[in-house]
């Protein structure tokens, strides 16, 4: 993919000589007395090379023969009050560009194929270049890329989005501009992005051109941190064209929009109009698919996971039985990710590991999974479970003891060992090694039973609140209750509505809540807003545990400087004992099938991508009727 030795014209505007010339580079300098630069490419991977050629037609996930026309219309859960999906004030929309149901309004750089673990192909731009250090990252920007009111997408207007959205958005944006020590036009349709050598990364590169791209000549800098209702212009292929506050958005396909013949677009976008309603309540968005009033009810995957009983026994509803509804299921070679009860270390009693460690001990999961889920699921044993950067799968390698030896002592036995699993019940609800063993955790804590209540070495008998959104999660939790109650902890359950959650969520006022950290084979930088000291007390950060822990910072940086697939899984498994030793986190379950019921009408392609399913690709089969 990159290649240092190619030979370019002497002196050219778009690049400044010498950066990241290695010394075999300098060699071939000196012997034909010219310039040594990397060579520009149609794609970037983060390890390894792309799949795909230069001349591909299409993502072998996507059909590039499937009708246009039509009209589908999206639940997603939540709330908004602003159409603006950048900034921290105010609950920003959803839908415009989302992982879920598409990049529909904004468009980044360069787009990601889900047919592979992380690499970008042409979009916006329609080459990448950068060196074998990835010291600089320049783009060349497709002569055809438009926004939706047609005017040209210029290098002006990359340089232009990345300061504003490090100024006025969501600090996640400066963390990445803070990386850039200068940005600068290069030739007439470039820009050249050079990295600073103390910050920078290997991700790098690929997450700025993940990064959308914003109208200069149409944005007002000094109010975009505001909320607001009056849409944004983007590249995507709709534009907005109804908004509903807090209810429901409709887009609208731009007849012009520019990209439409592009190869990573060719399949995608085809419906004439999509439609996003807004549910504060998981049971509500149910009940409107069976009306038949949303189009698609995703059961199983990445974005969501419901009761597999509902699944098994709930489809006997008129639109089913009449074959208007059809569910469908996928494989994809995801890992599990991280679904559970996350502590709030900023809190006592979850400040302590070994509290944390304890609690997770009284998580019956065989009994929940016998009672309430007919034995569906498979516990999670690792934040990368089903896959092969599972660190439980193998004793840790001479690689990951030397990334992990200045941590040791505070890594169990068994999880280096690769012999960690959550602990198991025989599923009776009355198993009594079972609390035994979590009462000896809680005593090592220095915490002890008084009659029938679990105090801590304060005195203070140990109780905690566990925030759920709406009923999602309830039967869980109230299960839950129940074990902790055998050894006289009491956990008092927060149920609130969707809005307040995410509100409460971002501001990170509570003990403890349900959460899902969706995985890929790629992780990376967004492991940053996840687990790093930085992200900890940055309000809007997804750091829910409030983890300041300096191993975790050092194996997410070991993971980004991860040059070859050996480093980077070396980096992966240390990086995942170290938070399984931490327990900020209650594992839940997983399943790897993916579930979507959906009206009868849309169909998608045959080839399901690495990822999973991609709603992007679908279309209305009676659009080819029209």
């Amino acid at each position: 993919m990159i290649k240092l030795h190619r030979m370019r014209k002497l002196f050219p505007v778009s690049t400044t000589a010498w950066t990241g010339i290695s010394m075999a580079a300098a060699i071939c300098v000196t012997l034909v007395s010219s310039p040594v630069f990397a060579e520009p490419s149609h794609a970037i991977a983060m390890h390894g090379e792309p799949a795909l050629p230069a001349d591909f037609d299409h993502f072998p996930y996507a059909n590039p023969d499937a009708p246009k026309g039509g009209k589908v219309t999206y639940g997603l859960p939540g709330t908004f009050n602003s159409v603006n999906p950048f900034i921290i004030q105010g609950d920003g929309v959803r839908g415009l560009n989302d992982l879920e149901v598409g990049m529909n309004v904004f468009e980044p750089l360069m787009a990601r194929s889900y047919d592979e673990p992380f690499t970008l192909y042409p979009l916006i731009a329609e080459s990448v270049e950068t060196d074998a250090e990835r010291s600089f990252v320049e783009f060349q920007i497709d002569p055809r890329a438009a926004f939706s009111d047609g005017k040209p997408v210029r290098p002006e207007d990359v340089m232009f989005t990345f300061d504003l959205l490090a100024e006025k958005a969501n600090p996640r944006y400066k963390r990445l501009r803070d990386k850039i020590s200068k940005m600068e036009r290069a030739g007439e349709r470039g820009v050249r992005f050079t990295l600073d050598p103390e910050l920078r990364d290997r991700e790098l590169p690929l997450i700025i051109a993940m990064m959308p791209v914003l109208p200069e000549h149409a944005i007002d800098p000094e109010n975009f941190d505001k909320s607001t209702l009056e849409p944004i212009i983007g590249t995507g292929p709709y534009t907005l064209s109804e908004v509903r506050p807090g209810e429901r958005v409709t887009l609208t396909r731009n007849p012009d929009y520019w990209g439409k013949d592009i190869p990573s677009k060719k399949g995608f976008d085809n419906y004439d109009q999509i439609q996003i309603v807004y549910y504060r309540d998981q049971t509500a968005r149910f009940e409107s698919f069976k009306k038949g009033e949303i189009d698609i009810q995703i059961e199983q995957s990445p974005f969501a996971n419901s009761d597999p009983a509902r699944w098994a026994k709930r489809y006997d509803f008129p639109r089913a039985i009449s074959g208007d509804v059809k569910k469908s299921t996928f494989e994809s070679a995801l890992p599990s990710g991280m679904r559970g009860i996350v502590f709030n270390t900023r809190r006592p009693p979850f400040d302590d590991p070994k509290v944390r460690r304890a609690i997770v001990n009284l998580f019956d999961f065989d009994w929940i999974n016998r009672n309430i889920f007919d034995n569906a699921y498979v516990r999670i044993g690792s934040y990368f479970d089903n896959s092969v950067l599972n660190s439980q799968e193998a004793p840790a390698s001479e690689a990951e003891k030397a990334l992990l030896a200045p941590y040791s002592d505070q890594l169990l036995p068994e999880i280096l060992a690769g012999q960690w699993t959550p602990p198991s019940s025989d599923g009776t609800g009355r198993d009594r090694d079972f609390v035994r063993n979590a009462l000896s955790l809680f005593e090592d804590a220095g915490y002890k039973l008084e009659g029938r209540q679990l105090v801590g070495p304060t005195g203070e008998p140990l109780s905690f609140e566990l925030m759920i959104d709406g009923s999602d999660g309830e039967m869980i939790a109230l299960s839950w209750q129940k074990t902790l109650a055998l050894l006289g902890i009491r956990l008092n359950l927060r149920k609130v509505d969707t809005a307040q959650y995410f509100e409460r969520r971002k501001r990170f006022d509570y003990d403890a809540l349900i959460h899902f950290y969706s995985s890929s084979l790629s992780p990376g930088a967004e492991q940053i807003g996840r687990w790093s000291s930085v992200a900890a007390d940055a309000e809007g950060s997804f750091n829910f545990a409030g983890a300041k822990d300096p191993a975790v910072d050092a194996m997410i940086d070991a993971m980004l400087a991860a040059k070859t697939q050996e480093e980077f899984r070396a980096a992966v498994h240390a990086y995942d004992r170290v938070l399984l030793s931490g327990f900020y986190v209650v594992p839940f379950y997983f399943m790897s099938e993916q579930r979507v019921a959906h009206d009868a009408d849309l169909a998608y392609p045959q080839k399901t991508a690495l990822y999973g399913f991609q709603l992007p690709t679908w279309w209305r089969q009676s659009a080819a009727k029209q």
